[in-house]
């Protein structure tokens, strides 16, 4: 975090709260129910998109007779229990937000999920009122790469680009930050830790967690004393 850093935008599954994990399970249950079988190249192919995108790959991919809102209202019902009882905050997450909101940080959400599991689990976290801002990619109409959903979620806070830092786990969120016009930091992630050298090339920075942003914070204040 740089001296212009005015605000922070945190992508939120895999990089805000540690979820990738339960949509294999979700995956899994839904192609055996409707008898699909998922392409090889399946997690490259919605990386990035929105919630409502990817539903309508599933419709258009396997010529579903479901409408893309039926397919979006069953997947929330899947995970919705555990987004508000098990999963849980990336390591460090509580000690930034709060460092942050007492130094004038302020910080918004830019998601690619969905607003009914994105609200439950910030408030099941407890950490929804440290937010000013929140927007998903179904609410810009496009997702990630994309800058789209990074630039609203800056004008909601009135920041310029410039003075903006992105949090990201996957690579079309990174070039997403980055094509906003905003310093951009790579998120370690078991789920995409096969896509790591490819985030840090991306990406102006990269963490395992955010303990290792607080410590280079730390750092920071104590060599200008």
């Amino acid at each position: 975090m740089t001296e212009k850093t005015k605000a922070v935008i945190f992508d939120m599954d895999g990089t805000l709260i540690d979820s990738m994990w339960i949509w294999p399970d979700i995956d899994s249950y839904y192609v055996k129910k409707y008898h699909l079988e998922l392409p090889d190249d399946f997690h490259r192919a919605i990386e990035g998109k929105s919630y409502h995108e990817t539903a309508q790959y599933f419709r258009d991919t396997f010529d579903m007779a479901l409408s893309t809102e039926e397919i979006m209202d069953e997947w929330t019902s899947l995970a919705y229990q555990r987004y508000t009882e098990e999963v849980t905050l990336k390591p460090g997450v509580e000690e930034f937000l709060r460092y942050g909101k007492e130094n004038g940080i302020l910080f918004g959400i830019a998601t690619s999920n969905g607003r009914t599991l994105a609200e439950a689990a910030l408030k099941a976290l407890q950490i929804d009122t440290y937010f000013t801002a929140m927007r998903t990619s179904g609410e810009v109409n496009v997702g990630k790469p994309s800058p789209d959903i990074y630039l609203k979620v800056a004008e909601d806070m009135q920041v310029r680009p410039e003075h903006c830092l992105v949090f990201e786990d996957v690579p079309m969120g990174i070039l997403a930050g980055k094509r906003a016009g905003m310093q951009v930091c790579a998120v370690y992630d078991e789920f995409s830790r096969p896509l790591d050298q490819e985030k840090k090339k991306l990406a102006d920075y990269y963490i395992h967690d955010f303990h290792d942003v607080m410590d280079r914070i730390k750092e920071r204040n104590t060599d200008g004393k």
